[in-house]
């Protein structure tokens, strides 16, 4: 086992500020005040208050936010089912956005929302229901109105509960072939089937039957009385407004929702039955992939959040590091992914999972695998549960609440909804970071639980072979559940491998800002020869953090299909030889990728700046000399072929919407070229591939936060000393977009799926910013009425959108649909019968409406920047483009500010009634052209500038 460190030296040099904050962290059981604990760095301020009807309420009021967002929680979800309407939680959540007594149009609150720059959306949880929405901040009050009489005064029009049904069938129908709903009806089925977490969620035309023998409307409103109460619903609403003026806005509206003193529904069965146990599940899955589950009964930990047991326990045994259990199996080849942590907590029981992904070997030796995790388990048992190993999680806890980021309004106003629902409002902000005190009784009675006789595996792999197999419910999943019996010792060589993690030696200790203003983009540093180098001082957000890009532009990247798989095979050796290490750097707040596109291969390393050039330097030696072995080269090479072949299980949408920027984007190449080159390329040749890449180069780095020039030019110099020392500079043009044919192009994919997919890519004349304004505002003001025509009153499908389909600049309109009964023509015929009867409305619109739209579309694209992150990733956007002014998104809203609308009507004319430049394609099973049309397309030359 590895020697420990001795922490308590380290910890003991936390900066003052930390020590203050610790000291400001009190009991997790104190009441609830008028603000809750928040991060020094946080400067929004909070107020939380109970309605008199019992509906409780966190306010947040941002002076910067130029968005507003709110988000409501309803302690209801499809564990509610009634026995005999399986998806009514579900259905309910779907009606509620379909009219209101004050708003009685169905299609009102989505187009209000979406003209005023915002979006909503909604989902069904086994214990939750939550609905979001955000918005610019001016119409905040008025999406409020809207927002609250769903919950108030919803219409429940008789007439849109049979159509909405059908929308319900398309949803269940489009995931039918998707092996996360597959196996997730498998777990039901294997489950206890006394618990409500074993019904069906969500719901068909069988379960939400709607006949005059059996009438679903009756049924759906006694559901939401006897459900929807005030007392169990918690709402955050977030603004740039007053505490005063939101505590207004919300008391005018939400005082109106019932309080029918409901109580929260409980769950007192367990998961699993404990005579069941132990027992192994398997089950087919459709796509080529092997995963291996672990899941034991514990007690719930909601009343554990301030001491976070499962979270220690769950440190230990996901570990990656050097000896961690993870590293061991994937060393041996046996495993790609693990993870551990609590899965379902349902207040009564919850489960500590343990999960992996499995190679072809790992599925033979699952046996192996499991006594091995039992190993590593009896080793945290004897010497894992230790002061010093909780002081540095503690630590790095205390570190990132300290310097928390602010997020965009609609995701913190839904976790704050959500949050609000389990936790006491003073500790809904501090709660995720809360390691409130050393608690190894709790850690010690998690891993009591984590025995061979408490414990249910599954494992899901492909063609199982498995004999009289059940099959599940509405997905008609194969699958079968046995006795279990695991190994009683581990296999000793893997077993010796075995160790503990040693202290983080990465933990930040500096964390200091740097001085100087922050500058308003970043500038091109000279001294640095043969790579551009970009730098931008960056401290707005208060937080000693950094993100450095560095793109190593290779002219034989994607020179062919060959070479497109070879860089992908790099990059994962790459990966792969530094996970163990930097599994450290990620746990004390450092994070990296590496990853290949259209020019190269980008490293990127970002968080906080005071080790950030450890990782930096380790992922640089990786590049340099990769090493690669015959057994990772044998796995990674497979996974390759998986994830290409099973591609064409994916979504028709995704498949259709792939084919296009396949067909269209130089540099890409059809999955039956990638696929043939996985199967023919070896070691050697990927060997000798690593070699060549760094022969010629175009590199570029940009280094922006927390940084001082001096440290970002040392960085430089560890590039062009690891990477670049014997590299020829090259130049490394960028992509392009192919320019369609005249008229319309239509390509038929063969796919295996009971629904038919639908893309229609309109391309605009060329790229110049005043085409893509037109085409962005075009995509602004037809996506509600699209999405109102075809899917709520025609009802063609439940994943139907109309979208901004611009590549590289090269502006388009995307209209997607997936439907479970009409065929592609139908779908076609719908389309073209909208875009003809939208042509009067778009031309009837009025000045005020048009300038609604045109800020609707401006709001999105200059919306302010939330994190650092944010910043950095649109510096290097604009990198890419090579535009050196850093303006792009000022000069497009600029365009859209002067569209006029006889400009509008006639690219609407020439895109959707004339379809100048058109690329249709479609699903369908039997014959394709897709080889055809891919040939006739890649030799057209790109649109232009």
């Amino acid at each position: 086992m590895t020697v420990k460190r001795p922490l308590f030296r380290r910890l003991y040099r936390l900066p003052p500020l930390l020590l203050l904050l610790a000291s400001l962290l009190p009991s997790a059981y104190t009441h609830a005040e008028t603000e809750p604990r928040k991060s020094p760095n946080d400067p929004n301020s909070y107020r939380y208050l109970e309605l008199e009807n019992g509906l409780r309420v966190i306010l947040v009021s941002d002076e910067e936010a130029d968005k507003a967002a709110a988000s409501l929680n309803i302690a209801v979800g499809s564990g509610n089912d009634p026995e005999d309407r399986a998806g009514m939680a579900h259905f309910l959540e779907h009606m509620l956005f379909l009219g209101t007594e004050k708003y009685p149009d169905a299609g009102e609150y989505q187009q209000f929302i979406r003209s005023h720059g915002g979006s909503h959306n909604a989902f069904t949880a086994f214990e939750n229901t939550n609905y979001f929405f955000d918005v610019e901040s001016e119409f905040l009050e008025a999406a409020l109105d809207r927002f609250a009489q769903q919950f108030s005064h919803p219409l429940f029009t008789p007439e849109l509960v049979d159509r909405e049904r059908n929308a319900v069938h398309s949803e269940f129908s489009a995931k039918l072939k998707e092996d996360g709903r597959r196996l997730l009806s498998v777990r039901k089925a294997a489950g206890n089937p006394d618990h409500a977490f074993s019904k069906f969620a969500v719901g068909n035309l069988t379960t939400l039957e709607n006949t005059d023998a059996n009438p679903l409307r009756p049924d759906l409103i006694r559901f939401w009385e006897q459900n929807y109460s005030a007392n169990v619903m918690s709402l955050a609403v977030y603004g740039p407004h007053s505490l005063d003026e939101l505590e207004r806005m919300v008391k005018q509206r939400f005082n109106a929702v019932a309080n029918r003193n409901l109580e929260v529904i409980k769950h007192p069965e367990p998961l699993h039955k404990p005579e069941q146990l132990p027992k192994r599940i398997l089950a087919e899955t459709l796509k080529d992939s092997r995963s291996l589950s672990l899941s034991f009964p514990v007690p719930s930990q909601r009343a554990n959040y301030a001491t976070k047991p499962a979270s220690y326990v769950a440190n230990l045994l996901g570990h990656e590091g050097p000896g961690s259990l993870f590293d061991v199996l994937k060393r041996a080849g046996l495993v790609e992914t693990l993870s551990a942590g609590l899965g379902m907590d349902t207040g009564s029981h919850a489960t500590f999972n343990i999960s992996m992904s499995l190679t072809r070997e790992g599925l033979k030796r699952r046996d192996d695998i499991l006594a091995l995790v039992f190993s590593y388990i009896d080793l945290i048992k004897t010497n894992g549960i230790s002061h010093e190993r909780f002081d540095e999680m503690k630590q790095l806890a205390l570190i990132d609440f300290r310097f928390h980021e602010r997020g965009e309004p609609v995701r913190e106003a839904m976790r704050l909804s959500s949050l609000l629902r389990d936790y006491p409002a003073n500790d809904i902000l501090s709660a995720p970071y809360l390691m409130e005190r050393y608690a190894p009784k709790q850690y010690q009675e998690i891993l009591d639980r984590l025995t061979p006789d408490n414990l249910a595996v599954m494992v899901s792999a492909p063609d199982q072979n498995l004999e009289d197999p059940e099959l599940t419910q509405w997905y008609e999943t194969p699958w079968k559940q046995e006795a279990l019996q695991i190994p009683a010792a581990a296999n000793p060589t893997l077993a010796d491998q075995l160790a503990l993690p040693p202290a983080n030696p990465l933990v930040p200790e500096n964390l200091e800002m740097v001085t100087g203003n922050s500058m308003p983009h970043p500038t091109l540093l000279h001294g640095s020869e043969g790579m551009q180098v970009w730098y931008a001082r960056d401290t707005r957000f208060n937080a000693p953090k950094a993100n450095v890009f560095i793109s190593l532009r290779s002219p034989i990247a994607r020179a062919s299909a060959r070479n497109t798989v070879l860089t992908q095979l790099l990059v994962d050796a790459i990966k792969t030889n530094l996970n163990a290490w930097a599994y450290s750097a990620q746990l004390a707040g450092l994070n990296y990728s590496v990853y290949p596109h259209l020019r190269g291969v980008t490293i990127r390393v970002g968080g906080y700046n005071d080790k950030l050039h450890e990782l930096l330097n380790r992922i640089l030696l990786e590049f340099a000399d990769p090493m690669i072995t015959e057994q990772r080269f044998r796995i990674a090479r497979q996974r390759l072929i998986d994830g290409l072949e099973n591609k064409a299980k994916n979504r028709p949408v995704q498949q259709t919407s792939e084919f296009i920027q396949t067909a269209l984007l130089n540099g890409t190449f059809p999955v039956s070229e990638k696929l043939a080159a996985a199967k023919a390329v070896t070691l050697d040749e990927l060997m000798h591939f690593g070699s060549e890449f760094t022969k010629a180069m175009d590199p570029v780095m940009l280094a922006h936060g927390n940084l001082t020039e001096a440290t970002t030019l040392n960085l430089a110099k560890q590039v062009q000393a690891v990477v670049l020392r014997n590299s020829e500079q090259v130049d490394v043009q960028r992509a392009q977009v192919r320019q369609l044919p005249s008229g319309e192009t239509e390509a038929v994919l063969n796919v295996e799926h009971p629904d038919t997919g639908y893309t229609l890519y309109l391309q605009g004349k060329d790229r110049s910013y005043e085409e893509r304004a037109r085409y962005r505002l075009l995509a602004q003001i037809i996506s509600s009425p699209f999405y109102e025509n075809i899917r709520t009153t025609k009802q063609l499908g439940y994943i139907v959108y109309a979208t901004a389909f611009e590549i590289l600049e090269t502006p388009a309109l995307g209209l997607v649909v997936q439907s479970p009964e009409a065929s592609g023509a139908e779908i076609d015929g719908a389309v073209t019968e909208f875009a003809e009867r939208f042509k009067g409305r778009l031309a009837e619109l009025s000045p005020e409406q048009l300038s609604r739209e045109k800020q609707a579309v401006i709001s999105k694209m200059m919306a302010r920047d939330r994190q650092l992150g944010d910043v950095s990733g649109r510096y290097w956007r604009e990198i890419d483009r090579e535009n050196s002014a850093f303006n792009s998104r000022e000069k497009l809203a600029a365009a859209i500010r002067e569209v006029s609308l006889d400009e509008l009507v006639n690219t609407f004319e020439e895109a959707m009634i004339e379809r100048q430049r058109a690329f249709k394609v479609l699903t369908g099973k039997g014959e394709s052209n897709q080889p055809a049309i891919l040939n006739q397309l890649r030799e057209r030359q790109p649109v232009a500038p």
